[in-house]
């Protein structure tokens, strides 16, 4: 007989996304005439950018004819673009080898993958509130979860204690949902305890190109100590909008090793038995987004969602809300006003306002009585939201 995995019967009944949707779904059924003004799921609203276009465009001539055609692509990527992510931290003055660079199809399918490295009776330490999808991939694999909070006092920043143990250890910086990023010290606290215990830090870098202080780190490895404990996670799907496009990257280092396996050699291994790689098209419109021309262009766009931020910060400052993220971060996390449940104030925006947001919640237990916005509308879909803000 059968048995399926029994993991997936501890999962809650529907993913936090799917639920707004069902919602947003049944008010629009009610209300067709209504415009929603959506700043929940952080999906981009600009196009790619010109650079990237023409590499996708050049790369589909590429594959019409016979000299520049390319079929399977090197499981672990290209070298073409393995070397351009290379050399973009070599330019930040963070020294990675061409061959610790790994490509992916994104971020989020690179998070679930990650874990085959791990001996499943490993713990995985998640700091709350957090990307949902940290928690389901580790229940899916029966792993045991270390919940730490976080809150307002400590900035959605806490540090490792005495009472702190796991072996794998998520990190999002700039963090979704709050929008805090860890500074030079207080990341470099992590490392120190990684490297103490044997725990190996999973960095999700998703969204440090938003980073617009020199003095906090976009990468781990900024950090010293960090290429014996850490593993970063990187996409372009909010970097260069390729949400639709998918494209990421993973940095394992040859000096991360553990039981005297490499793990940087483990993932080769991996990639290549359970990948054959990401497409050439795809690849190739990426290797763009690391050209000079490339970064001017996609920061314009960044730009324009942090001028979003911008925005919504100031209805928010100006109606007295708690609030954190938004600078260095392309999320706004409030404290629902009035002393609301998350859920309560996503069904007052939505039918009272016609905006639809993020309940604070669904990232964890302590996420409740927050609220999550994300920055990456439309400029007039932003600024209206914010009068309606305004109003409320």
């Amino acid at each position: 007989m059968l048995i399926p995995n029994m993991n997936y019967s501890h999962l809650k009944t529907s993913y936090l996304f799917y639920n707004i949707a069902q919602r947003t779904k049944a008010y629009l059924a009610e209300h067709p005439d209504k415009k929603l003004l959506r700043l929940g799921i952080g999906d981009v609203s600009l196009p790619l950018c010109d650079a990237v276009i023409k590499g996708l465009h050049q790369a589909a001539e590429d594959q019409a004819d016979a000299s520049t055609f390319n079929g399977y692509m090197p499981e672990c990527g290209a070298p073409f673009l393995r070397t351009a992510v290379a050399e973009h931290y070599r330019g930040r003055g963070v020294q990675v080898a061409d061959d610790e660079v790994f490509i992916s199809s994104g971020a989020s399918d690179e998070l679930g993958d990650i874990l085959d490295l791990f001996d499943r009776s490993n713990r995985s330490l998640i700091i709350e509130p957090a990307y949902p999808a940290y928690v389901d991939a580790n229940v899916m694999a029966g792993r045991e979860i270390v919940h730490v909070p976080s809150s307002l006092d400590n900035g959605f920043l806490p540090l490792p204690d005495e009472n702190t143990a796991a072996e794998l250890i998520y990190i999002c910086s700039p963090n979704n949902p709050t929008g805090a990023v860890f500074d030079r010290e207080k990341l470099k606290a992590w490392v120190d305890f990684a490297n103490a215990g044997g725990s190996v830090i999973l960095f999700d870098a998703a969204y440090e190109a938003f980073i617009e202080d020199e003095s906090l780190p976009r990468s781990i490895f900024e950090i010293e100590g960090a290429r014996t404990c850490a593993i970063e996670i990187c996409s372009l799907s909010k970097t260069a909008g390729f949400t639709g496009t998918r494209l990421g990257y993973t940095v394992i280092p040859h000096e991360l090793e553990r039981c005297g396996m490499k793990l940087n050699d483990m993932w080769v291994r991996n990639r290549t038995t359970k990948t054959n790689g990401v497409s050439y098209i795809i690849q190739r419109a990426a290797c763009e987004v690391f050209t000079p021309e490339g970064q001017r262009q996609i920061h314009e766009n960044i730009n324009i969602y942090k001028n979003n931020a911008k925005t919504i910060m100031k209805a928010l400052d100006a109606a007295g809300i708690e609030y954190t993220g938004g600078k260095n971060a392309p999320y706004i996390w409030l404290r629902c006003p009035g002393g609301m449940g998350s859920w309560e104030f996503f069904d007052k925006l939505l039918n009272e306002m016609q905006i639809v947001g993020t309940p604070g919640e669904g990232f964890g237990r302590c996420g409740e009585g927050f609220f999550r916005f994300s920055t990456f509308g439309s400029p007039e879909d932003t600024e209206e939201a914010a009068r309606r803000l305004a109003k409320l």
